[in-house]
């Protein structure tokens, strides 16, 4: 079992910086998926940058070049940061983690075992 707690989110004008980060606690030495997804009122939950097991990173087409994953403490801490942020930026994040799989998952919100609360992000 995973347990992940995030944190940092509220709320900045547009073009401000923010930084998420997300504890992970538990089982945290079998994650294969480990990554943050959004969610915003009346949609469903979208990725936005994931790491996988052998620590390639992805992000979605809409955040390349202002967003940036990292992990750290062998993947017990998960960073977003967050920079230039726009007013569509704004949603609910959750960091999300996928333990013993063999196919990508990357994107795939339905194959993530483990969500956490979420943090509120608001650009304005």
């Amino acid at each position: 079992h995973v347990q992940l707690v995030e944190s940092g989110g509220g709320s900045v004008e547009a073009g401000g910086s923010l930084t998420l980060s997300c504890a992970a606690s538990g089982n945290t030495n079998s994650i294969y998926f480990m990554g943050w997804f959004r969610q915003v009122p009346g949609k469903g939950r979208d990725g936005v940058a994931v790491m996988s097991l052998s620590v390639n990173t992805y992000y979605a087409d809409s955040v390349k070049g202002r967003f940036t994953v990292s992990a750290i403490n062998f993947r017990k801490t998960l960073i977003l940061q967050m920079e230039s942020l726009k007013p569509e930026d704004t949603a609910m994040y959750y960091c999300v983690v996928r333990r013993y799989c063999n196919v990508d998952v990357r994107w795939n919100q339905g194959e993530y075992d483990y969500w956490g609360q979420g943090t509120q992000v608001t650009v304005s």
